[in-house]
């Protein structure tokens, strides 16, 4: 039998890195990142799909720089919804399943429980409304295709939340941090383990199974916090595992949305409803917190090498 024929996107990033090792167990990977296939080029796009002739499609590039979005807004578009398009397209004329992931930025944050895949979408910012436009692109081109939607994500490679507070919580005496905005933090490994698990479970293990892993899906930790609470966690963390701080998580003071302004606006509540992928998978992800000492004991020799 042929070996399953793999495309990987975005292979450099933080879920990108963590899925290639995860991805390459199921068949033959073929993983790029931007310079041998960058998003923003739709005909070398087309073209590496076609040369690689896949069974599956796995998006985990994305224009990230939620902020420099409002100033890149044709870029931003143009990779986040425009490309997921036309990989939708590129994967219904070889027969190939397309997984992208999408994220929390789609709604308006002003829901009081936790968001499910049914609710109103209304994006605050550029990034926001570009990656809803993906998802929709993606619906109307192909129905073998799964979205999951993902908040608050941290890996090692690349800057996100975590590794900016651990490098300033060993730079400064203090840090203000907005404590008025909920999500769940979510690391790369738990999104390549859960999305791993559904292509081998569902997706790749026959036509009568494929239906399940169809449409939208919010991928989460269990739990949830504030970037406050979060910070606070990293550092309790950090200090435990003997890093070397300049503050204590005493020194990390709670702070308003309009006391830190952006130029994008941001979703008060991030927080996603992971019960349809749930029972899914049959089990319940781990609490956020759990993922995080593995991540910084991974993280602190990168650090002491200036990573």
């Amino acid at each position: 039998m042929t070996a399953l024929r793999i495309v990987l996107l975005g292979k450099n990033g933080q879920v990108g890195a963590a899925l290639q090792p995860r991805l390459a167990s199921l068949g033959n990977l073929s993983a790029h990142d931007r310079t041998t296939c960058d998003l923003g080029d739709i005909d070398q796009l087309r073209a590496v799909i076609r040369a690689a002739r896949p069974g599956l499609i796995v998006n985990a590039a994305a224009y990230t720089a939620v902020d420099k979005a409002e100033t890149e807004r044709d870029l931003c578009h143009r990779i986040n919804a425009v490309a997921p398009g036309i990989l939708a397209e590129e994967a219904k004329a070889a027969g190939a399943w397309l997984i992208h992931y999408s994220t929390d930025y789609v709604f308006d944050g002003t829901k009081p429980s936790p968001y499910t895949e049914d609710d109103a979408t209304a994006p605050l910012n550029a990034y926001g409304r570009a990656k809803l436009s993906g998802e929709q692109a993606i619906i109307s081109a192909t129905p073998d295709h799964t979205i999951l939607r993902v908040s608050w994500v941290y890996g090692a490679p690349g800057t996100n939340f975590a590794t900016t507070i651990l490098r300033l919580a060993g730079e400064r005496e203090e840090l203000r941090i907005v404590a008025d905005q909920c999500g769940a933090p979510t690391s790369a490994d738990l999104i390549a383990d859960m999305t791993t698990d559904l292509a081998r479970r569902f997706i790749l293990s026959g036509a009568e199974h494929r239906n399940a892993a169809r449409g939208r899906f919010h991928l989460a930790p269990s739990g949830h916090t504030s970037w406050h609470r979060y910070a606070i966690e990293l550092v309790r963390e950090a200090r435990r595992q003997n890093w070397p701080l300049t503050l204590s998580e005493e020194d990390i003071v709670a702070i308003t949305t309009e006391q830190y302004p952006t130029p994008a606006a941001r979703p008060r509540n991030s927080v996603l409803d992971t019960a349809k992928l749930r029972r899914l998978l049959g089990f319940d992800p781990p609490p956020w917190q759990a993922s995080l000492k593995d991540f910084i004991s991974r993280l602190y020799p990168l650090q002491r090498k200036g990573h």
